[in-house]
């Protein structure tokens, strides 16, 4: 069930309960235009971001205006760092008997929605958090009970220990769904007085005129697919605050837009990522071994594509496993497809058994950081903070970041809440700048942990591949703990990684089974993703040419095999002569792969209408 959402007083409560009747009501487009197919290029961006309504006559006399609330924190994103950081900010409020109005947005239509992890969660930073985590009922409920690692080769599997001190190792971690421990952190949060307003994406940043973050304002809602405003339009909400904090996940569409006007990302290396595809099955309890946590490497990979899976048996009342696959977006095969990669991996010896027999009842797809340690940004900036997941705070070799983005949530809130009660505060810009944020984190168990393990990532670019950054831990992290005097540097962004097609070999993958493997579009069923279609895609190009002109003729069109969701495909021109581009905007899980791994650094990913995206149930 959705959180309830807090009441807003006046003007912005008559806003918000519109913009709900909008989204629950949309009524049928006035006008609906079709691009000439005359035209050389097929129109298909047509939103407001690319195609200004300033210079749309459509929009002539349109009412613009916004209403405004105001906050003392206004957080981006209801993951475990938003929430941890809302939590926190509460739990310091109460115990100094301060008032601070904590007001937090997302874009889910539920708490936990949009959430998807493996997930093997280390309890260190919920212990902080909620030191009674047990007594309130969180939803651990597996602690891990074996650990498995192995490489595959293409029909067997060789067992590797796990020795004492390694990054894999989980002794003390719970196996959890994600999705369901968020929901439970929104409980925490909603019971010591946080706003929480699920269903409202926050598609713009907001400043003052000096320069700091004002604020954000939530998405318009009722516009056409063809950038035209419905009878029913109406103008999203602006959220104002002395701090925002942004935690939007991995790859945030507005981290983006700070990175380049605050020249964040100055002084690290470029951000590097994965892609994760994960199902979950109803197998046979008698190949059901609660607290099992299994990870391998290798095949179907070569050795110079990172990557890897994981399968782990929860117990939650039947005979569930989670499982799935991780592709570093630094690939070069344009012709790879992860989603048929993470298929061709259940059918390997090791793994078949375990499914057999089996029911298949969920899948996702989300991108996350590998850049580690290297590939932190600065962290503040006048008027707001990055936390969490946006600006990377994953352990790569643990295949852990929940409890670093929780840590990181916790310790921008002590920073922001002393400056919040200082009453000799002397502030250079109105938005509160909070550099106490990142000099705590940097001295911090996070920065200690990312510090130790930075070298292990990078050490796979080797002509080893893979395997070599296995010699690399095994020589360097266990016996030095990650304190070698130099530092390794990943190659660059993931988008420049990509080799021509005609320097490629095609992939030939093998059909889908309909019991073990399955086709894309049956998967994308199963996340239970939804959009109204009657709105401009959020999937933006900035150019449309350039997809056919590059992408295609260069690349083979690698966007219609790393997308996890079947929104990009090549359709024949309706002359019968060519391709053009077709994007299938409702299909889209919301991963940002296509953002990060687009060669031309063309497609642009916002948010779409607030509560449209993928269902996910404990992923």
């Amino acid at each position: 069930m959705p959180l309830p959402r807090c009441a807003l007083s006046g003007q912005a409560h008559h806003c918000l309960r519109a913009l709900k009747s909008v989204k629950k009501d949309c009524l049928p487009p006035l006008h609906i235009a079709r691009w000439a197919s005359t035209s050389p290029v097929p129109r298909i961006t047509t939103h407001y971001t690319i195609h200004s309504r300033n210079k749309d006559k459509r929009w002539e006399g349109v009412n613009m205006e916004r209403f405004a609330e105001e906050a003392d924190v206004v957080i981006v994103g209801a993951g475990p760092a938003g929430l941890s950081a809302a939590i926190r900010l509460k739990q310091l409020a109460n115990e100094y008997g301060k008032e601070v109005r904590v007001c937090l947005v997302e874009k889910a239509a539920q708490i936990g929605a949009h959430t998807l992890s493996g997930a093997c969660l280390e309890p260190r930073a919920l212990e902080e958090l909620l030191p009674d985590w047990k007594e309130r009922e969180a939803p651990l409920q597996t602690p891990v009970t074996e650990d498995k690692f192995g490489i595959l080769t293409k029909n067997s599997r060789i067992p590797v220990p796990i020795l004492p001190g390694l990054p894999m190792t989980n002794h003390g971690n719970y196996i959890v769904r994600l999705g369901h421990f968020v929901n439970w952190l929104g409980e925490q949060a909603e019971a010591l007085g946080v706003e929480v307003y699920p269903g409202y994406a926050a598609a713009e940043v907001l400043f003052h005129e000096d320069g700091s973050v004002k604020g954000i304002a939530t998405n318009d809602v009722g516009i056409q697919k063809d950038g035209a405003p419905k009878a029913n339009f109406e103008r999203g909400l602006e959220l104002h605050a002395k701090v925002t904090f942004f935690a939007e996940g991995c790859h945030g569409h507005l981290a983006k837009q700070l990175y380049n006007r605050y020249n964040l990302r100055e002084k690290c290396q470029p951000q590097s990522y994965g892609i994760g595809l994960k199902e979950l099955w109803l197998i046979d309890e008698k190949k059901w071994k609660p607290g099992r946590v299994e990870h391998t490497v290798g095949w179907p990979l070569d050795r110079h594509t990172y990557g890897g899976s994981f399968l782990y048996h929860l117990n939650e009342g039947e005979p569930l496993v989670a499982l799935g696959f991780v592709i570093g977006l630094d690939y070069q095969n344009p012709y790879l497809s992860p989603f048929k990669e993470f298929q061709r991996w259940k059918h390997h010896p090791s793994v078949v058994p375990t499914l057999e027999g089996g029911k298949r009842i969920a899948y996702g797809a989300r991108a996350l950081n590998e850049g580690g340690f290297q590939s932190i940004p600065k962290l503040t900036f006048p008027g707001g903070v990055l936390i969490g997941c946006s600006p990377g705070f994953m352990n790569v070799p643990k295949i852990k970041g929940t409890h670093t983005a929780m840590k990181s949530g916790m310790l921008a809130s002590e920073a922001v809440f002393n400056q919040l009660t200082n009453e000799n505060l002397q502030s250079k810009t109105i938005g509160l700048d909070v550099p106490e944020y990142e000099e705590n984190l940097k001295k911090s168990w996070v920065w200690k942990e990312l510090y130790s393990v930075r070298n292990i990532r990078p050490s796979c670019h080797g002509i080893l591949g893979v395997y070599g950054g296995m010699i690399y831990t095994g020589i360097f992290y266990w016996i030095l703990r990650g304190m070698e005097p130099w530092t390794l540097k990943h190659p660059g962004p993931d988008s420049d990684q990509l080799k021509p097609a005609k320097d490629c070999t095609p992939i030939e993958y093998p059909k889908p089974d309909g019991k073990i493997s399955f086709d894309l579009l049956s998967s994308v069923a199963l996340s239970g993703t939804n959009h109204e279609h009657d709105q401009p895609p959020h999937l933006t190009l900035k150019d449309d040419s350039v997809p056919v002109n590059k992408n295609l003729a260069i690349y083979d069109g690698p966007e219609q095999r790393f997308c996890p969701a079947g929104v990009y495909e090549y359709v024949p021109l309706e002359t019968g002569e060519g391709l053009r581009l077709q994007i299938n905007a409702q299909n889209c899980v919301h991963c940002k792969t296509c953002d990060i791994k687009d060669p031309s650094q063309n497609i642009n990913w916002v948010v779409p209408e607030g509560g449209g995206g993928p269902a996910y149930n404990g992923m």
